[in-house]
């Protein structure tokens, strides 16, 4: 990843947010089995990586996975004694639980083909061992009455919420990257073909082709692929000359935090966000694989945080240290209540564009 700077008078640095936050709105018992032979505490990196692998075998008997932060543990949901003996000698904590990965999966797709309303999202919780589904003050009436029946019908499977904020798209300004009619966060630097390139949410990308470090500006870069609904990400060539690519985020505070590879969350996580409006701040993986039902269409396979923000950071850098994470799509709430986010992983975005970080 590359943090950018553009001649002066104004500097772009990687992760320096800016443009339409879309805001987004958005027990079943269970038995503990006794945790593994002792081993190295994960990193929450680590944690996601052997998470994949223990998971691969576990089959119908796995239930999702998430990073006990506050003691370094990884936590495996699992369906049966046997799966949890599997846990155990891997070196992760199992937590036998009613309803198998599969099962959640059947229901977050009965939902994708029944409630598809805007002002809706839902994700399966792992910590709860349930589809959570967040509604905002504008599903009312007909589509209300639908979603609480959809939700009804799933049983103990699914659990419906309601939010006071409302899922809408936001436009607002920030240090940033800038087009006639908008202004974006620029989240990672990139190289495609050996020439460089930067990554940022999708709805920036539909709604400008050509960027400047400075609001009516020289062009210093076109967008060349975006896609919003479905993904939330584009991709961006640069065009000026002088552009210098330093692989890093912005700290807001003069410094920077370098970026040197991608990575996976996993539920649990402690994160950072970079953007335009509020800076740098901080948060929890709250669920993956997120479904958001923005009033543009739905955005599938999101990352979901605590982490707050605001119009003008959209588009920003989510990362754990030197680990690169994704970009910010929307949210709900804001930074002086409190609100919570989604993010296009990174990952994927990399592999559609065909391109890699610098």
């Amino acid at each position: 990843m590359k943090s950018t700077r553009v001649s002066k008078p104004r500097t772009l640095v990687a992760g320096a947010g800016a443009l339409a936050l879309i805001t987004a709105v958005l027990t079943q018992p269970s038995a503990d089995a006794a945790p593994g032979p002792p081993s190295d505490p994960p990193t929450a990196t680590t944690a996601a990586q052997r998470a994949k692998e223990i998971s691969s075998s576990l089959g119908d008997e796995g239930a999702g996975s998430y990073y006990d932060a506050a003691n370094r543990t990884l936590i495996v949901n699992v369906t049966s004694e046997t799966a949890a003996a599997k846990v155990r000698a891997a070196g992760a904590q199992p937590k036998i639980v009613k309803h198998s990965l599969a099962a959640l999966d059947t229901a977050r797709a009965t939902l994708k083909e029944q409630v598809r309303i805007p002002g809706t999202s839902w994700a399966m919780d792992p910590r709860v061992n349930k589809v959570v589904i967040v509604a905002d003050p504008t599903v009312k009436g007909e589509n209300l009455d639908q979603l609480k029946a959809a939700a009804t019908a799933l049983g103990d499977r699914a659990t419906l919420t309601h939010s006071s904020a409302e899922l809408r798209p936001l436009l607002a300004g920030g240090e940033a990257i800038w087009g006639s009619t908008a202004r974006c966060s620029l989240g990672f630097n990139v190289v495609k073909g050996g020439q460089p390139y930067f990554l940022t949410a999708g709805h920036c990308g539909e709604a400008v082709r050509s960027w400047s470090a400075t609001m009516g500006g020289t062009e210093a870069a076109v967008t060349q692929d975006s896609t919003f609904p479905g993904d939330d990400f584009a991709l961006a060539r640069y065009t000026a000359a002088d552009v210098v690519h330093p692989s890093a985020v912005s700290l807001y505070n003069g410094k920077t935090q370098t970026i040197s590879k991608a990575a996976e969350p996993i539920v649990g996580q402690q994160v950072q966000r970079s953007g335009s409006t509020t800076h740098v701040r901080s948060g929890v993986v709250m669920a993956l694989d997120v479904t958001v039902n923005y009033q543009q269409g739905a955005v599938d396979g999101l990352i979901q945080t605590t982490v707050c923000a605001e119009p003008g950071d959209s588009g920003g850098p989510l990362f754990d240290g030197d680990h690169a994470l994704g970009l910010t799509s929307g949210g709900r709430g804001d930074c002086t209540l409190g609100g919570q986010t989604f993010y296009q992983p990174v990952h994927e975005a990399l592999q559609k564009t065909g391109s890699e970080l610098g």
